[in-house]
């Protein structure tokens, strides 16, 4: 009997050092010690890339943050994506509660084919970034034609 209490007792110790250990986790990322990182539902911030046919096209969620924020640079076969969002207390108020911190990006983007940069178009709307990237005329599919001999 004494076996079986000692083998409760060993899981008991288990379960609550797993506590601890997740609510030290959650501490920390409720303090924003993870904000910006990848640890936390993957890279920040959260991107979709996909091919469009003629274009590859990126959104990108980027919530209270404007265009004077956001910097993108590339070249042909890569894309950063980049920004900073302040903390910023308007003048004459103080802050009592503070959940939502700043965050600082960039993240880069290798593509599956060269692009036209040139004609990239990027806007930001209700907290999402698209940014529309034609593919370059030797990128995109052609069709060829087959002859009976």
């Amino acid at each position: 009997m004494l076996t079986r209490w000692s083998e409760l007792d060993r899981a008991f110790s288990v379960m609550d050092e797993l506590q601890r250990r997740m609510n030290r986790l959650f501490d920390e990322v409720d303090s924003g010690r993870w904000a910006g990182s990848s640890f936390v539902g993957g890279a920040w911030p959260p991107v979709n890339l996909y091919d469009a046919g003629d274009d590859l096209v990126i959104r990108a969620m980027v919530p209270g943050l404007t265009e004077k924020e956001l910097e993108i640079t590339g070249n042909q076969e890569v894309l950063t994506l980049s920004g900073e969002r302040k903390l910023e207390v308007p003048e004459g108020y103080s802050v009592h509660r503070q959940e939502r911190g700043g965050v600082r990006f960039s993240r880069s983007f290798t593509f599956p084919c060269k692009v036209n940069l040139e004609k990239t178009k990027a806007a930001v709307k209700d907290g999402v970034l698209t940014i529309t990237l034609p593919k370059a005329p030797e990128a995109k599919p052609r069709q060829i034609t087959v002859k009976a001999e």
